[in-house]
C-alpha cells in the first residue's frame, strides 16, 4: 500500500490531534504511515499510532506572547520564519526522496511539502484576526498563505464550507483566488468521539493556555466552582501533574488526564467550560454539547474573534477571564442554543479521503 507522511506544527496539540480522525482511515485503509513532528504532538501520535514512522521536524517561532498576539514579534520574525520555512523544505525533500512517499500531508508547516510527490495543506485559517488598527495585517497573512499554498495539490479547511454552519467565519472563507480554487472544506475533525455514557457530571472545567494565563483563569474558577451546586471536576491541565484533590465533597481538582480520560469526562458532562481554541470547539461540535462557556485566552485574537462570533449567532455565551462570575454567567450560558447538527469527525474524515485523498494512493 501507499507510503504517506504527516506532519502537524507543535503550537498546541490542537493540529496532532485533528490529524488523528485522518490517520485512523488511512491506516484503516491500510497505508503505511509516517510523522515528521516534534514535541508533545510527536508524543501524542507516537502514542496514539506506535506503528508508525517517526522522524523529528523542529517548529518555527509562534508570533504569539505570553500576553497575546505581538504585531513588533510578527513582524520581526517574519524574515527568520520564511527561512525556518525555506529550511523544513529542504528536510522533508531529502525525507521524501529517502522514503519514496506516495503523498505529504502538512497540518499548517509551509515547509512541508514537496516538487516530487504530491502534498496537501491543512489548516482552519485562512486569513489571522490582528487587532483592527493593523487590519492590513490580515491581508498580508492571506497573501503569505497564496504564496504557500500554490505549492499545495490541495487546502483541506477542516470546517464546514462558509454559510451557516461555518465554525470559524472569516478565519475559513477563501478569498484569495488560488486558495479558493484548492479549497476543500472537509467539515469538523475531532479524535474526541461520542459515548454513550451517562451525564453525571454537572460541570467540567479544562483550563489551558499560555502559563501565564493558566493562573489568570485558574485563580477565579478554584474561588468561586464550590458556590455553584452540582458535581464538578476541574482540569488543571499539567501533564505529569498526578494530583487529584476534592476542594468540597462535589468539586474535586485534578492534574492532568490524557485523551482517553478527557474523552470520558467530556462524554461525561452536562455543561463544559473552557477556552475558546479550535481543537475545544470542535471537539464540543463532536459531541454535541449545548451548554457550555466559554473564556477566551487574553491576546489570543483567534479565540477572543470566535467567543465573539458564537455569542452574535447565539451559540455560547462567552466571558472575558477578567470578568468572571461563575454563577452568574452559567445561568446565561444555558440560554443559548449549541451548536446546530452537522456532520461527524469519522464521516468526514472518511469522505476527505475518498474524494480527495484516495486519488493519490490507490
Amino acid at each position: 500500500m501507499a507510503k504517506v507522511l504527516i506532519s502537524p506544527l507543535n503550537w498546541g496539540l490542537g493540529h496532532a490531534t485533528r490529524d488523528i480522525a485522518i490517520m485512523r482511515v488511512l491506516e484503516q485503509e491500510g497505508h503505511d504511515l509516517s510523522v515528521a513532528a516534534s514535541g508533545a504532538a510527536h508524543d501524542l501520535l507516537k502514542k496514539e499510532f506506535p506503528n508508525a514512522t517517526f522522524s523529528t521536524v523542529t517548529d518555527y517561532s509562534s508570533p504569539y506572547t505570553r500576553r497575546g498576539f505581538s504585531i513588533s514579534k510578527f513582524i520581526a520574525k517574519m524574515p527568520a520564519m520564511v527561512k525556518q520555512i525555506q529550511k523544513e523544505h529542504q528536510v522533508i525533500e531529502q525525507l521524501a526522496e529517502d522514503s519514496a512517499f506516495d503523498l505529504i500531508i502538512s497540518d499548517n508547516r509551509f515547509g512541508v511539502y514537496s516538487h516530487k510527490v504530491p502534498s496537501i495543506f491543512i489548516s482552519h485559517q485562512l486569513r489571522s484576526n490582528v487587532p483592527k488598527e493593523v487590519e492590513l495585517l490580515e491581508k498580508m497573512t492571506e497573501l503569505f498563505n497564496e504564496y504557500y499554498h500554490k505549492k499545495y495539490a490541495h487546502v483541506i479547511v477542516s470546517d464546514n464550507p462558509p454559510g451557516k454552519l461555518s465554525l470559524t467565519g472569516k478565519l475559513g472563507k477563501a478569498n484569495r483566488p488560488v486558495t479558493q480554487q484548492k479549497a476543500y472544506y472537509a467539515g469538523i475533525l475531532s479524535s474526541i468521539e461520542r459515548r454513550d455514557v451517562p451525564e453525571d457530571i454537572d460541570y467540567l472545567v479544562s483550563i489551558s493556555g499560555p502559563q501565564e494565563q493558566k493562573q489568570g483563569f485558574r485563580k477565579p474558577i478554584l474561588k468561586q466552582i464550590t458556590d455553584v451546586p452540582g458535581k464538578k471536576i476541574v482540569l488543571l491541565g499539567e501533564p505529569g501533574n498526578g494530583m487529584k484533590e476534592y476542594l468540597d465533597a462535589d468539586t474535586l481538582v485534578i492534574g492532568y488526564a490524557d485523551r482517553n480520560a478527557m474523552t470520558d469526562l467530556m462524554n461525561r458532562s452536562k455543561c463544559i467550560i473552557t477556552r475558546s481554541g479550535y481543537t475545544s470547539v470542535m471537539e464540543i461540535a463532536e459531541l454535541e454539547k449545548k451548554y457550555c462557556l466559554f473564556v477566551p485566552t487574553p491576546g489570543q485574537t483567534e479565540q477572543e474573534y470566535l467567543s465573539k462570533l458564537y455569542e452574535e449567532k447565539g451559540w455560547f455565551h462567552s466571558v472575558k477571564q477578567k470578568h468572571i462570575a461563575l454563577a452568574k454567567d452559567l445561568e446565561v450560558a444555558k440560554k443559548y442554543s449549541g451548536f446546530p447538527a452537522m456532520p461527524k469527525s469519522n464521516q468526514n474524515a472518511q469522505k476527505l479521503y475518498e474524494e480527495v485523498i484516495k486519488q493519490y494512493v490507490a
